[in-house]
């Protein structure tokens, strides 16, 4: 063990010296001969250095895109476009244990559809939770496109705590999106289906099919959806799309977008003209008002329909009580973007060269005037569309998106077949610039953009195609995010980056001083209900127990062994192994797997989770710890041994691989005495400054603390066993000393590193 001290010193000196030649190199390199080597012009070089975030320093920004078909949203931060994380939501997520451990199956089993288990989810867009329409940096909500249903992310940690599916909609596509006060998530139908969960064939199509709204109430205090404070609006069999709130003099309104209100239904297989054809027509598609509030209080009072037992206002509930409106909108449109003031609202259609900028002043003119074009076939009235806009602008092919800038009256446009940005003044209906995109963008984000107060800055294009912009890696070609600086008059393309995961259709991006997220869990933390898990277990406490045929391993994970470390059972068992990460040292997961199963959990500091296994099948199953956590990390391991049926134990004793003496056992005493002078010298280097003023290292002052008080015992045992003679267990419980020892070491050194990087000073005594 003091040849392992010795290894690591020289280890350490020569990557020393590989840093001083390094550095030598470096310092032989100016900015001029790097550009030369590289073929860098000046441009590339200001864009890389917008983008560069230091090593060690954080980004500015934090965006939350949605993973398309992977079914989770992914985290990353800009202006570094470096990713952070992948959240598991609607899918199994490996890495973070979900859909492995048996908490986190309990949330993906709340997503279950007419009792299947659905392991596929199609993410689209994102929300972050508002306070008086500024993101507050709380909660993500994200929707499944495919099967309808929405999901609350708790931004504490970062990890999915609920599922909710739609009891009406077969398939959706407007959601989510939130109140100024998050009061609700509202999720729009895309392609009409009975809301009834029945069989109706499509000859009924314009008398059965529907499209529906659904407000689902968001309970701040449990950070839950509460379905049963939950209702929907019936709407005619138009495919809703985007959706957003009112903000301002429009709160209390949403607005939702459809295309094909020519309500045709296809037929290819048939000699019917396709989908496309038919739902492409018009001129125009409908934008649909709704005033929610008012549909608040008829839910409340009663006024709904029960469909699967969920509560629906009628369309003529909704036409009778002047709550549902329609406005002609863009044709084939993908997005009602509501301006940070709450006065206007953005359209754009895909199959129109203009947006078009309606006024909420007017169309609520027109309201309450009764001022009516006339109504759909379902009794809608039908605003005047020319009385109802404030202008519209010619902003390129294909115009998708639009998001807001921090500068007043400034926007950007996504347009899809021109494979560009437009920048456009909606007050005076102006372009102001054009930037081309590497390829067909769908949706854009500026920061905050969906906010009362966007912060400008910053734009992401999240395009469709990337075509020939990376290395080629097959026929599948990874997405394509690109960042443009929009702080100046001119926008500048600045970075690329690849995505492969999922195609992302639509992003948030909020400042990061606004997310204030944990890095521990209070000690036996079941993350997914937020509260004390019923199986934490403390260390010392750590137990195998048996009822019937069922076994639970009540256990722990520390730095770097795993209690209990032999665990026997019985073919046939149900065997539940409930582990509790023992760590209060940020960063310090644990994760446990079971050879031959699917037993995968991770472990963060503080969190218990839980896997259960059948023991089917007599044999020997390693297990270890699948994070590299210390280096003894491959030596935390232990074995699940099951025995056949009916057999019977022998009692035999092993001989020990290798048998300690008394020396052995002096020499790692007088070993473990030298450390424990370092290590004082360590900590009163520490004491000696200022520390309590930096959080990093009172977090490390206390992990190191307790692996102190880890040792404390381990000594005390080893001095017990040498105190009988027993020179193997004093041994060995000497050397379990020194570990414990040496990890307090490391954590001390890393706390005296921390404070010698970050100006600590000295304390007057």
């Amino acid at each position: 063990m003091q040849q392992f001290g010795k290894r690591a010193l020289m280890a350490f000196s020569a990557v020393s010296v590989g840093l001083v030649t390094a550095s030598a190199s470096w310092s032989a390199e100016n900015l001029d001969t790097v550009m030369k080597r590289r073929g860098l012009t000046e441009k590339d070089v200001l864009a890389a250095a917008k983008t560069y975030v230091p090593t060690g320093k954080r980004d500015e920004f934090i965006a939350f895109s949605s993973g398309g078909q992977s079914g989770q949203v992914i985290v990353y931060g800009i202006p570094s476009m470096r990713i952070l994380k992948y959240i598991g939501v609607f899918t199994p997520e490996p890495w973070q244990g979900y859909g492995f451990d048996n908490e986190s199956k309990a949330v993906l089993d709340q997503g279950r559809v007419n009792g299947k288990d659905i392991l596929f989810g199609d993410t689209h867009h994102p929300a972050i939770s508002e306070t008086n329409g500024e993101y507050d940096g709380r909660y993500l909500f994200i929707n499944d496109k495919n099967n309808p249903r929405m999901a609350v992310i708790d931004l504490h940690d970062f990890e999915t705590k609920q599922i909710v599916v739609n009891p009406i909609m077969k398939s959706e596509h407007g959601g989510a999106f939130v109140t100024p006060n998050t009061d609700y998530v509202i999720e729009a139908a895309q392609y009409p289906a009975p809301l009834e969960d029945e069989y109706v064939p499509l000859d009924q199509f314009n008398e059965r099919y529907r499209g529906a709204v659904t407000y689902w109430k968001f309970n701040r205090e449990k950070g839950r959806i509460d379905p049963t404070q939950s209702f929907s609006v019936e709407l005619p069999p138009y495919s809703q799309d985007l959706s957003d709130f009112g903000k301002g003099p429009s709160d209390g309104w949403s607005f939702t977008n459809s295309f094909c209100s020519e309500r045709y239904v296809g037929g290819i297989e048939k000699g019917r003209p396709p989908f496309e054809a038919g739902c492409s027509q018009k001129d125009t598609d409908f934008l649909h008002m709704v005033n929610w509030k008012k549909g608040e209080e008829l839910f409340k009072a009663g006024k709904t329909k029960m469909i699967n037992g969920h509560p629906v206002i009628t369309m003529d509930t909704a036409v009778k009580e002047g709550m549902l409106f329609l406005v002609p909108e863009p044709k084939s449109p993908h997005g009602a973007d509501v301006s940070p003031d709450g006065k206007f609202v953005i359209v754009s259609g895909k199959l129109d060269s203009h947006t078009y900028v309606y006024s909420f002043d007017k169309m609520m003119g027109l309201i309450k005037n009764k001022d009516f074009m006339g109504t759909d076939p379902y009794g809608i009235p039908i605003l005047d569309l020319k009385k109802s806009l404030h202008t519209q602008v010619q902003v390129g092919l294909g115009p998708l998106h639009t998001q807001y800038d921090s500068k007043p009256c400034t926007v950007y446009t996504s347009i899809y077949v021109d494979s560009q940005v437009t920048k456009w003044d909606y007050c005076e209906g102006k372009v102001l610039d054009k930037i081309s995109i590497h390829y067909n963008i769908g949706h854009l984000m500026t920061m905050e953009g969906d906010s009362v107060t966007p912060q400008g800055k910053y734009l992401v294009s999240l395009n469709k195609l990337a075509i020939d912009r990376f290395n080629p890696v097959g026929p599948l070609h990874p997405q394509n995010h690109q960042l443009i600086d929009i702080s100046g008059d001119k926008m500048e393309l600045l970075y690329d980056m690849p995505l492969p995961l999922g195609e992302p259709h639509y992003a948030v991006a909020i400042s990061a001083d606004k997310l204030k997220p944990i890095i521990r869990y209070k000690s036996g933390w079941n993350t997914r209900t937020d509260e004390r898990h019923e199986g934490r277990t403390r260390p010392g406490k750590e137990s195998v127990v048996r009822d019937g045929n069922k076994v639970t391993v009540y256990g722990t994970t520390i730095r770097s062994h795993i209690t209990p470390e032999i665990v026997e059972v019985q073919e046939g068992d149900e065997v539940t192994f409930i582990m509790t990460n023992l760590e209060r040292a940020e960063d310090q997961t644990h994760g446990f797997a079971i050879s031959g199963t699917n037993a995968n959990l991770s472990l963060e500091p503080g969190k218990t989770a839980s896997v259960t296994i059948n023991a089917d099948k007599p044999g020997v199953f390693p297990y270890y710890c699948t994070e590299f956590c210390s280096a003894l990390h491959l030596e935390m391991q232990g074995y699940l041994l099951v025995q056949p049926k009916g057999y019977k134990e022998v009692a035999t004793k092993g001989a020990e691989g290798t048998v300690y003496t008394q020396a052995d056992y002096e020499k790692q005493h007088k070993t473990n005495l030298e450390t424990q002078g370092v290590i004082d010298s360590v900590v009163g280097y520490i004491v000696a400054r200022n520390y309590q003023d930096f959080p990093p290292v009172v977090s490390l002052v206390e992990d190191a603390t307790e692996q102190l008080g880890f040792a404390a015992d381990t000594r005390k045992k080893a001095e017990d066993f040498a105190a009988k003679g027993d020179w193997q267990n004093a041994t060995l419980w000497a050397g379990q000393w020194w570990q414990y020892q040496v990890k307090a070491a490391d954590i001390g050194l890393r706390a005296k590193t921390y404070l010698d990087q970050h100006g600590a000073v000295e304390v007057k005594k």
